[in-house]
């Protein structure tokens, strides 16, 4: 590979819009905005995350290479205005792919979507491919729901067991009844698993451990996602010996804000206190994550922040690289947005969904959705 030819010379930044499809959030009768961070000085949970923008990056280097990106919701433009400006004039080739020269932000691992994306394409090969090749040529996913009614849950959970779906994953509350939603789910879709996840909102053990007894009654629940407060590290450990249904851990590394770091699993292996994790981060980091839950004899899965398509699909060639990541993943913006801004959608046949074929991420943006839900534009050379 010809390092000046790698060389970066423009940055091209759309901004987007993309809503959810109506009703598909959660029921129409709830309101409980699910961004979990502050935004322009509101409290997080305040709010939705379809009404934050989303930044879409073309990376142009010296040979006509173009790298294509997607950042997380509610990006930093000050973030993004400095890596640009000192990235460019710097060659993809002579940058070790697995610690960018970039600080920890939010913003890290959209840049670092589009540099592996160029640097796949360069050689060729498939992005799953610099994360040592995919073990499998399709990844195991899940639907998925905010908050629903007792009433509306049963008939909203058998539209996607009709699909092919096996599994859904729910964000829920205390005052969230789950052992009815469980209920009415095992009598419209039998054979259906359940994802919860509290988001740390059952608080803690107290709370907990009569919600999860009835549950088992029940038994269609897969795992409990982050059920009560991260810190209380020692108590998802008791947890794990109260009840047979699995413990897991989000380590969300977009999480910046909130202090998310690798080391929290390395700390929950060590005290025994998960069954398996819900991973989110860029590609090395994955990686890295995933690598340990192997070592560790643990399933994981990859998070997402209901993305568009060119995210998903970075979450799809880490995931089919992943050998620990066999839990269904969080790979269902597709279905929750109202457009993905691909060309053509990433393959999905319930409950997987495929590896994109091609160099790099294997996609192509559709210009036209683009178009339609871009509110600004930049380009930083």
């Amino acid at each position: 590979m010809d390092p000046n030819a790698k060389t970066i010379v423009r940055f091209d930044y759309e901004e987007v819009i993309v809503p959810a499809h109506p009703g598909v959030i959660n029921s129409d009768s709830l309101n409980k905005p699910l961004h979990m961070l502050p935004v322009g000085g509101k409290r997080a949970w305040s709010v939705q995350f379809d009404e934050l923008p989303k930044l879409i990056l073309r990376m142009t280097l010296k040979d006509g290479t173009v790298g294509i990106s997607e950042f997380y919701r509610d990006h930093n433009w000050s973030i993004i205005e400095g890596v640009s400006n000192m990235l460019l004039g710097q060659s993809i080739a002579e940058m070790p792919l697995q610690d960018l020269p970039i600080a920890l932000s939010r913003e890290y691992d959209g840049f670092e979507c589009a540099i592996w994306d160029a640097y796949a394409k360069s050689l060729g090969i498939p992005l799953h491919r610099l994360l040592g090749g995919a073990v499998r040529n399709h990844v195991k996913i899940s639907a998925w729901s905010s908050h629903r009614t007792v009433e509306e849950i049963g008939p909203w959970v058998r539209q996607y067991h009709e699909q092919g779906f096996d599994c859904i994953k729910f964000k829920c509350d205390l005052e969230d009844d789950v052992v009815a939603w469980c209920t009415e789910i095992k009598k419209h879709a039998p054979g259906m698993k359940v994802i919860f996840d509290p988001n740390q909102r059952w608080e803690n053990s107290g709370n907990a451990r009569p919600i999860i007894r009835e549950l088992e009654k029940i038994g269609n629940v897969l795992l409990l996602e982050d059920p009560i407060q991260r810190w209380m590290i020692q108590d998802y450990a008791n947890l794990r010996q109260f009840s047979a249904i699995p413990i897991a851990l989000h380590v969300s590394l977009p999480y910046v804000f909130q202090g998310q770091r690798p080391y929290e699993a390395v700390n929950a292996i060590a005290h025994g206190a998960v069954d398996g994790f819900n991973f989110n981060g860029g590609l090395a980091k994955f990686k890295a994550l995933a690598d340990l839950a192997t070592m560790a004899g643990l399933p994981c899965w990859h998070g997402s922040e209901v993305d568009l398509g060119i995210l998903e699909a970075m979450y799809v060639h880490q995931s089919a690289a992943a050998a620990s990541c066999v839990w269904p993943s969080d790979i269902f913006g597709r279905m929750i947005r109202s457009h993905d801004l691909l060309k053509t959608p990433l393959a999905i046949t319930p409950p997987h969904i495929a590896v994109p074929d091609g160099p790099g991420l294997g996609i192509e943006l559709d210009e036209d959705a683009i178009r339609r839900f871009k509110v600004s534009e930049r380009t930083i050379r």
